[in-house]
């Protein structure tokens, strides 16, 4: 495998640094290539501003994110630390992102690295020969593979009677919405519960199963989304009425 690490966490000692370490470790041990993206390391800018875009905003536009992003995509003038993110994407068939559970969601500066690096033309709006939208298990990152690798302070109550919810849920905008979204295979998440409590023999159990997990990754598991242009959804992006019949929510969106 050729591998992007893309790491948000402020601290390099941190529970969520050591496991990094001892995933890239496994994985080059093993002979597959690894490229980190150590973002509070870089001191990644996660504001998208009009100087992400260099020429393709005139003095006094309107700013159109989507729009100005893909002119300065054609055009080469995208910011130097975009492109250099786009130098690794292309090079890699598996992109690991890992990151503390906070609120609910991503660290901002992580939603700042999909906001400012995702943009429209590369990995979302990407058409096909007949004009057809590229979504929903195909788009600009199709034929790469995604895993999260998420640590969460809460031990118990997580699940799908959880007082904190079903995580598979929880991550739903992430593993559906972004890898999913731009055609990436989502695999299932490594999800670390009870990180700010984790013993000695708690972080081996957890860094030995993200090593197996890691190794065994071009086998899955992986989440069975189903796919945009799969027969299941009708032109309005909704569920044909004979799939999954009288259910709503987030599991719909799963093949049974």
């Amino acid at each position: 495998m050729r591998v992007l690490w893309v790491l948000a966490h402020p601290e390099p000692r941190s529970l969520t640094a050591r496991l990094r370490d001892e995933g890239v470790r496994a994985l080059r041990g093993a002979g597959h290539e690894v490229v980190e993206s150590d973002l509070y390391a870089m001191g990644w800018n996660p504001v998208v501003t009009a100087a992400d875009f260099g020429g393709a905003v005139g003095d006094g536009d309107r700013l159109d994110v989507a729009a100005a992003s893909e002119r300065a995509l054609r055009g080469g003038t995208l910011a130097p630390d975009i492109r250099a993110e786009h130098d690794k994407l292309a090079r890699a068939d598996t992109v690991v992102v890992q990151f503390p559970l906070w609120w609910h969601g991503t660290p901002a500066i992580l939603k700042g690295w999909l906001d400012r690096v995702l943009v429209q033309g590369y990995a979302y709006n990407v058409r096909d020969d007949a004009g057809r939208t590229r979504r929903y298990g195909d788009g600009g990152l199709a034929g790469r593979r995604a895993l999260a690798v998420v640590t969460v302070g809460a031990g118990t109550g997580l699940g799908p009677r959880g007082l904190h919810g079903d995580l598979s849920e929880v991550l739903f905008p992430l593993l559906h919405g972004t890898f999913w979204y731009t055609g990436m295979r989502v695999a299932e998440p490594v999800l670390v519960p009870g990180a700010n409590r984790l013993d000695d023999a708690g972080f081996t159990a957890a860094a030995e199963g993200l090593r197996r997990r890691l190794l065994a990754l071009p086998d899955g598991p992986f989440v069975p989304y189903r796919h945009q242009d799969g027969g299941d959804y009708d032109a309005r992006g909704e569920l044909c009425d004979a799939v999954a019949p009288g259910r709503r929510g987030l599991g719909v969106h799963l093949r049974a």
